[in-house]
């Protein structure tokens, strides 16, 4: 049976009969409505592939609720029109408000199935463009030769090719997403979507709506669940989830179903779910602000990612690599760093991590002074930022101040310096200080500290 379902739209029972006939030869699930009413109510509580959907009905007409769907939730499907009546101006109209095609009855059977396969086909491309759209930003290789990468990429061979649950611990920057995009890559789910989902990019109060969507007066929006069915869902930074998110979440993967916000209907999960976070997770369910069972339905297979301090011998063949990508992918101009200056980065201790070394190595290129870079020129890009924080956490100046002042004073420096080493990102600052994100962003705007402009002058 076709994982794939069409939702047929018609007042008329014999058409209604004969297309579900047609398209069940083929292998398609099909659900049958009879008016929009009943259209609506099986768009929300089914998740569909594609509409054909009658112009002429009683009440509410084919472009009518066409034109509802399109201004509530955008028409997230292909939709095909069908008419006995047609004309130019309503196949326009059609179009307009978000239809894939228009067909005219007496339906052939023929016309019928190359349009309905041209529209599948059509989304599938849509979407996988998207997806490659959505990755071109950042590389998605494990590159090195040493025994920890060696090891590392031995063990997502093997676990990609079951269908456990990850859970992938790592510094910031070390190459959490990278991997678990690889495991996306190797397994069987490779062909299905790819969705990465930033918790902690997320408003707390809007996280359950966004993780498991919503329905509204009639209106349903797909969640991120719902739109990996069939592929693998990877939660990014799960330590950050509430816990209204977290007891939603162990009910589900308790059930294999959920609902959605302000539903009732629930929904299968046929998802593989790989979550990251470089927070200690047994010490926030020891502090109470993590659930243990959730923690241990996550944990199936822990993959744990080396920092690039224990894996430097990598160095060499990771700077090729950042080269060669931002050479042709963002055509910046190359440049061929030289044995000291391959040294100098050796001896560096990376707090953060591959994504640090991409960014200097950016930082260099678009410098751009010749074609070597020297180790005099990677040691004063190193150093610079370096002497620079240290000048401004100890000045002499802190010891005339009182002791609040000074701590202000202390603390400023520190939090600026830390947010450099992240590129501006809070949610991946609050776990380097020991802070929580809620803390910590009133601990920056008290100290007039922009999270926002130190991300800017990184990019």
């Amino acid at each position: 049976m076709s994982e794939q379902t069409i939702l047929v739209v018609d007042d008329e029972p014999d058409i209604r009969q004969v297309v579900k006939d047609v398209l069940e030869d083929e292998d398609y699930t099909v659900l049958i409505a009879e008016s929009a009413a009943d259209a609506k109510r099986l768009k929300r509580e089914h998740a569909t592939d594609l509409v054909l959907l009658d112009i002429w009905m009683p009440g509410t007409d084919g472009i009518s609720l066409l034109k509802e769907w399109s201004d509530n939730e955008g028409v997230n499907v292909p939709v095909i029109m069908i008419s006995g009546h047609g004309n130019v101006e309503t196949a326009v109209e059609a179009i307009r408000y978000g239809a894939y095609d228009f067909l005219e009855k007496p339906l052939s059977t023929a016309k019928l199935l190359v349009t309905v396969e041209r529209a599948l086909q059509s989304e599938k491309l849509r979407q996988e463009n998207l997806r490659l759209r959505g990755h071109l930003h950042s590389a998605s290789d494990l590159v090195g030769k040493s025994q920890a990468i060696r090891n590392l990429r031995d063990l997502i061979a093997r676990t990609a090719a079951t269908e456990s649950w990850v859970l992938i611990t790592g510094e910031p920057g070390s190459g959490k997403s990278v991997c678990a995009r690889l495991l996306h890559q190797e397994s069987k789910r490779r062909e299905k979507a790819l969705i990465e989902f930033s918790v902690a990019a997320i408003p707390g109060e809007n996280l359950a709506a966004q993780l498991f969507g919503t329905e509204r007066n009639g209106s349903v929006q797909p969640g991120r669940l719902e739109e990996a069915q069939g592929g693998t869902l990877v939660l990014d930074q799960i330590s950050d989830a509430n816990m209204e998110v977290q007891t939603k979440l162990v009910a589900a993967l308790e059930k294999g179903a959920f609902s959605r916000v302000g539903g009732q209907r629930y929904i299968d999960i046929d998802v593989r779910i790989i979550a990251t976070t470089t927070r200690d997770l047994p010490a926030l369910i020891k502090d109470g602000r993590f659930r243990k069972d959730l923690y241990y339905r996550l944990n199936v297979v822990p993959l744990n990612i080396p920092p690039l301090r224990d894996h430097v011998e990598d160095i060499p063949e990771l700077t090729e690599y950042c080269v060669n990508w931002m050479v042709e992918k963002e055509q910046l101009p190359y440049r061929r760093f030289s044995i000291g200056a391959l040294n100098a980065l050796r001896y560096y201790k990376w707090p953060g991590n591959v994504r640090e070394l991409r960014n200097l190595v950016q930082r260099l290129l678009i410098l751009n002074k010749d074609l070597d870079v020297d180790r005099d020129e990677v040691e004063s890009a190193l150093g610079a930022s370096k002497s620079h924080a240290t000048e401004q956490w100890f000045p002499d100046s802190m010891l005339d101040l009182p002791l609040r002042d000074a701590r202000d004073m202390f603390e400023r420096s520190y939090l600026t310096f830390r947010l450099r080493e992240v590129q501006g990102s809070v949610s991946e600052l609050a776990p380097l200080v020991g802070m929580e994100r809620t803390h910590l962003y009133r601990k920056l705007k008290s100290l007039d500290i922009d999270p926002k402009s130190i991300k800017k002058s990184a990019k």
